[in-house]
């Protein structure tokens, strides 16, 4: 083998993907990971990376509404799919969302470097289940690694803005 074949330039593979609601067509080396697209070409830096291993859930994204690991996903494995970051959960008008404000309000962040993929993950389980009890919310938060809050207050902020969701609801309000 020549040494050209080892400095060849990576081939670019075309991908297609709704970030936050806005369509991109990319194109991407096989090897990057969702997390690295993100960052580096969409810039959307909310994503962490922590472990690049997937086992801490720092780089936790919605992909077509089920949270999956940005480090550890290859974006051409994302082709076609619909992706949403932390960004999606503030409204427009820059103030922080419903559930962003329960983990304000609740200190359920201190460092804030886990908090994004906390709060896409919560997200997931809170719109499969709006009313989840403290041990599903325990259980589900258990999948991310935080070494700052013991977790206790993010099952807090989870069950807070799951309750306020609720009374919302009953009085017939958005969130």
């Amino acid at each position: 083998m020549t040494a050209d074949a080892f400095t060849a330039a990576p081939v670019a593979i075309p991908v297609k993907l709704t970030v936050n609601g806005e369509p991109h067509a990319l194109e991407v080396e096989a090897r990057r990971s969702l997390a690295d697209v993100l960052r580096r070409e969409l810039r959307l830096t909310g994503t962490q990376v922590g472990c690049e291993t997937g086992v801490c859930g720092s780089c936790t994204v919605l992909l077509d509404d089920e949270p999956v690991r940005a480090c550890a996903l290859l974006a051409v494995q994302a082709d076609g799919g619909s992706v949403e970051t932390v960004e999606s959960l503030a409204p427009l008008d820059g103030e922080l969302g419903p559930l962003q404000r329960a983990f304000r309000d609740n200190f359920a962040l201190q460092c804030g470097f886990c908090t994004p993929g906390f709060l896409m993950l919560a997200t997931a389980m809170l719109r499969r289940d709006p009313e989840p009890g403290r041990a599903a919310v325990r259980g589900c938060v258990s999948a991310n690694l935080c070494r700052c809050t013991g977790y206790q207050p993010i099952v807090d902020a989870v069950c807070a803005a799951s309750a306020a969701a609720s009374v919302a609801a009953a009085r017939g309000e958005a969130s």
